[in-house]
């Protein structure tokens, strides 16, 4: 609409007719979905429950504040630490189980001990009961020593030991103040019920409570799956624009606990993967099953036969150094340790750089030294081989998604034409309502192609000139009157992507000389 100029003077207008910079979207922020040794969070002295849903963490010291430590039953933690490790900067944790105590009292045991009467004919006497269901209650020990004065006969209760011990004296069974019952309401750590005749006094010695534990439901594909309503599960993820990878560390424990059984596995990671391709934008990382031979990995790549642009598969699995202090190494699925090397090869070189020859630091071993005639039948069926080399150490030597289409055979195109997409998606919001005229198509030229000309310049696209690199094209031609009476303005863009040097070939010879 035009100003009114009703009296004479200057006028000063503005007017829009700059450009819309088109910024890159992030492309290196992973989601793990596991199990965990707590998942809460606490804040002014309040405690909030984050089992299932989405948490950020940008740095492993984030991860323990509200997932925990490292856990025999669980790869989440190896996971998440070896992303941080080899490059990772963002990511999101999805716990769906607690093994380090439970956010469901239900769901939990508590640990307990029952101590006998002293004489030649012992009974049950006392029964002490942790007050924390789970497993933490199998390290408290209580200490009984007793007083047999005829005229005075008391016990002690000690709980723990060290500066967190509790001490109780002259406890009785009988009715009063110093009754055990009613003394050890006091305790944090234990309560105490009476089974036997009020006459008698416990054994003395240390007693260790057990059998403290949290009884977990399976989880099945719908714990994957989550609520997009609740923000669960991958449901939850969906609602997190910046999501770029998805890994799934304790699928693979499931299995090897015996919870699910190699279909389940599929139906999971399969699902994973139609996320993937349902958002458009995000990548899925995927493990085989444990302890294959090549020929075993071979045999499952084409049992499960995911046909997907947006997934990858790594194998084998990698030995870590065991944080949890059972032993010196475990061997754990690749998958978070490679998301860690996507995220460093996009910090260091860009997302159009296929993330392969690289080293996955913290990998002291493989599960199983693959041969380069084995990796010759698993290459070309898109499992990415991880090999150990003589004097160049471990490195990640694939770079394919499990695609049959030759077109997005490498990863580092799919993840270029992911982020070029969303980029130019969230850059151009601006167009929506504009009017749907010649103007707006130069504008919109002119912005895609600022964009992609950077893109060009960081070595991504193929070509020496910007124009043999990409194309955009926004006219009258893919334009007419007939869409443009829809509400619908369609730009053509074309890309020529750089692909990896996968196959080095030197042709050699032999040369007389000049004659």
């Amino acid at each position: 609409m035009s100003p009114s100029y009703l009296s004479p003077g200057v006028y000063v207008e503005e007017v829009d007719r700059g450009t819309k910079p088109i910024e890159s979207v992030g492309t290196a922020v992973a989601a793990f979905v596991g199990y965990t040794e707590r998942a809460v969070d606490v804040r002014n002295g309040e405690t909030r429950s984050l089992l299932g849903k989405p948490q950020l963490v940008t740095n492993w010291g984030q991860y323990l504040k509200y997932f925990g430590g490292f856990m025999e039953d669980a790869y989440t933690p190896d996971a998440v630490y070896g992303y941080f490790n080899n490059g990772g900067g963002r990511a999101y944790v999805v716990s769906l189980r607690t093994l380090g105590t439970s956010d469901d009292p239900s769901a939990a045991t508590p640990a307990r001990v029952v101590i006998p009467s002293i004489g030649d004919k012992p009974a049950e006497l006392l029964e002490f009961t942790a007050k924390e269901p789970g497993p933490s209650g199998n390290a408290i020990e209580v200490t009984v020593a007793t007083n047999e004065d005829p005229e005075n006969p008391t016990f002690t209760v000690q709980i723990g030991g060290g500066q967190t011990a509790e001490r109780f004296d002259d406890l009785t069974l009988g009715r009063g103040e110093r009754n055990v019952v009613t003394v050890l309401e006091q305790s944090v750590n234990v309560s105490v019920k009476v089974l036997g005749k009020t006459n008698l006094l416990p054994a003395p010695g240390s007693y260790a409570l057990e059998g403290g534990a949290i009884q977990t439901k399976a989880i099945t594909i719908k714990d994957y799956q989550g609520s997009l309503a609740e923000r669960t599960g991958m449901g939850g993820l969906e609602a997190i624009d910046d999501v770029t990878m998805i890994v799934l560390p304790d699928l693979m424990m499931a299995y090897q606990k015996g919870e699910l059984d190699e279909k389940s596995v599929q139906g999971i990671q399969q699902s994973v993967v139609d996320y993937c391709d349902r958002v458009k934008y995000c990548f899925a990382i995927l493990d085989p099953l444990p302890d294959l031979t090549p020929m075993e990995v071979k045999e499952w790549r084409l049992k499960v036969n995911y046909d997907s642009t947006r997934a990858a598969l790594y194998y084998p699995w990698i030995e870590v150094a065991d944080f949890t202090g059972k032993s010196s190494s475990r061997v754990v699925p690749p998958s978070g340790y490679v998301a860690g090397v996507y995220a460093r090869v996009d910090a260091e070189r860009g997302v159009h750089k296929a993330p392969a020859n690289e080293i996955p630091r913290g990998a002291l071993g493989l599960a199983i030294q693959v041969t380069r005639g084995e990796q010759d039948g698993l290459n070309p069926i898109g499992v990415n081989c991880i090999r150990s080399f003589p004097g160049r150490g471990i490195r990640v030597w694939g770079a394919r998604t499990l695609s049959s289409d030759a077109s997005w055979r490498y990863i580092n195109v799919r993840r270029l034409f992911n982020m070029v997409e969303e980029s130019i998606e969230r850059g151009t919001q601006w167009v929506v309502f504009e009017p749907n005229d010649a103007t707006l198509w130069a504008r919109l030229r002119r912005d895609i192609t600022a964009y992609l000309s950077t893109v060009w310049g960081t070595g991504a696209l193929f070509g020496a000139t910007p124009d043999q690199a990409f194309f955009v094209k926004c006219d009258a031609e893919t334009n007419p009157p007939e869409l443009r009476d829809l509400g619908q303005l369609v730009c053509e863009i074309g890309m020529a992507p750089v692909k990896p040097a996968e196959f080095v070939i030197f042709r050699i010879g032999q040369w007389a000389g000049p004659g």
